[in-house]
């Protein structure tokens, strides 16, 4: 295969060394998850390619280091789809730790598409990056030793971006995105330095609730601001009629207020958001979002094969509520202690619930199902934020009881339990009069003792999540795989075993 290395790893580190002694200090660290990583404009006949994360000023990458976790994301899978990353079995590290993934954003790109170019990867392994599809299908979008050139649609997002790498170590890659300005080509490039760490160690064989060592926090939010009390004609027309979203990023999660915690969604439509309550919020799943159920049998736990079911995806994608949750809020993080419970009640609804991650080989993670004895509950930790898939067997109305405890910084333990209301396919109402609780046919009949399938102890298989996801163990082909939330998420150094002899 076609290498694009300048020189050989020992030669690599040392050259970073010394460009980083003689030049300006990068700064360390930044965040990549739910970041974006890539984020391309087109002004004044100039096109420029940033970094950026929410609610912060773009950043030249060039002024940037990145660090990928010190753990491996996994191995590569025994699945002819992954194996652009190498030999099955090989580790491989990822830059994205956590759930949200990174984003390419094209969305200042009014007209056409951008061309994204892998100009060169100094480093000593091998550098890919992928994104995944609604059922873990890998889309390859550029690789050291493999395709150098992706086309992307302008004026989009394209979410859930992976980075990966086969082996520790400094990287530089270099890209180059360009695009059409009326008759110009015009182009920009930028150089994104990644460490890897060499003190990668085997995935850890249990569910961990804290973030890897080393890993940096995300940033606490700023609080956004509350609803705004409306004229007495227009609260009362908001009464009558919820808030219908259809599109955009909403996430779940607790506010605290003294010693009442409260669980809200945060709406992303305004800026800055809004924290709203579940009660005047009707999410509605369109038609955009039905599919059918892959022939995979790590897929039954939604039904046979062929069958047509509503899916949110993990990802972002367009014309589709994009819902996650998170601990994020600003009373949160710096009013509680540890983790938050975050417990699913009841499912009322005319079919089936299930909420589950996709790991970065497209396996899926379940973290609740309402087919399985409830209440079932999973452990976030402080400051995370996350995005999983939530499918629905049928079209209908429905109600999904959850609930968030946490523990105050005095140790005062506080819960609130809120019902989400969806309204799945296009023929379902998202209007008139909620139903009161218990209405409806409930899609957990068993639960006294589960199904088949079910564990019976009343938790789900999915564990703890970790910072922004989960931190999931499987073993797959012999060995381990970690399991994390979002979509994939890999880095690939050099594959070594494969590389001709130079």
């Amino acid at each position: 295969m076609n290498r694009l290395r300048a020189a050989a790893a020992a030669a690599t580190v040392t050259t970073l060394a010394a460009i980083t002694s003689a030049g300006p200090a990068l700064a360390a660290d930044p965040t990549a998850e739910g970041a974006d990583l890539i984020a391309v404009s087109v002004e004044s006949g100039e096109l420029t390619m940033r970094f950026r994360t929410d609610g912060q000023t773009p950043a030249d990458p060039r002024t940037l280091r990145f660090t990928a976790s010190g753990t491996p994301a996994g191995v590569v899978p025994d699945d002819p789809g992954f194996a652009f990353l190498g030999r099955p079995g090989v580790p491989v590290w990822s830059l994205q730790q956590d759930s949200p993934f990174s984003t390419f954003d094209t969305t200042g790109v009014p007209r056409g598409d951008v061309t994204l170019d892998l100009v060169s990867v100094d480093g000593p392994g091998s550098f890919a990056a992928y994104t995944l599809s609604e059922w873990g299908r890998p889309r390859l979008l550029l690789d050291s030793d493999g395709p150098k050139s992706t086309t992307l649609p302008g004026r989009q997002r394209i979410g859930g971006v992976v980075w990966m790498f086969d082996a520790a170590g400094e990287y530089r890659v270099t890209l180059r995105a360009s695009a059409r300005d009326g008759s110009t080509t015009v182009s920009d490039q930028a150089v994104y330095s990644v460490a890897v760490p060499a003190a990668a160690v085997a995935p850890p064989a249990a569910p961990q609730a804290a973030a890897p060592p080393g890993a940096a926090a995300p940033a606490a939010e700023s609080a956004p601001r509350e609803n705004a009390a409306a004229p007495a004609a227009k609260a009362a027309a908001d009464a009558a009629a919820p808030k219908v979203i259809a599109d955009g990023h909403v996430d779940m999660g607790p506010n605290l207020s003294g010693d009442r915690m409260t669980i809200r969604l945060k709406d992303d439509a305004t800026t800055p958001p809004t924290w709203r309550e579940l009660s005047d919020v009707v999410l509605e799943v369109t038609g955009k979002a039905e599919i059918k159920v892959p022939a995979d049998s790590r897929y039954a736990f939604l039904g046979t094969a062929g069958d047509q079911v509503f899916v949110l995806p993990q990802k972002q994608e367009s014309g589709i509520v994009w819902p996650g949750w998170n601990t994020q809020h600003e009373s949160v993080v710096s009013g509680t202690k540890g983790n938050v419970t975050w417990k699913l009640t009841k499912v009322d609804g005319p079919g089936g619930f299930k909420l589950f991650l996709t790991d970065s080989f497209g396996g899926p993670e379940v973290l609740f199902d309402s087919a399985k004895k409830l209440p079932q509950q999973i452990s976030i930790p402080p400051n995370t934020h996350a995005h999983g898939s939530w499918a629905f067997t049928k079209a209908g109305r429905y109600r999904l009881t959850v609930a968030m405890t946490a523990t105050t910084k005095a140790g005062k333990s506080v819960t609130d339990s809120k019902v989400l209301t969806l309204a799945v396919g296009d023929s379902t109402g998202t209007g008139g009069t909620t139903p009161p609780a218990g209405g409806g046919s409930t899609t957990n009949p068993t639960t006294g003792g589960g199904d088949s399938n079910g564990t019976g102890d009343g938790k789900s298989g999915g564990g703890d999540l970790a910072k922004t996801g989960m931190n999931i163990v499987a073993f797959v082909g012999g060995g381990a795989l970690l399991v994390v939330g979002g979509v994939v998420v890999m880095r690939l150094t050099r594959r070594r075993d494969e590389a001709p002899a130079e």
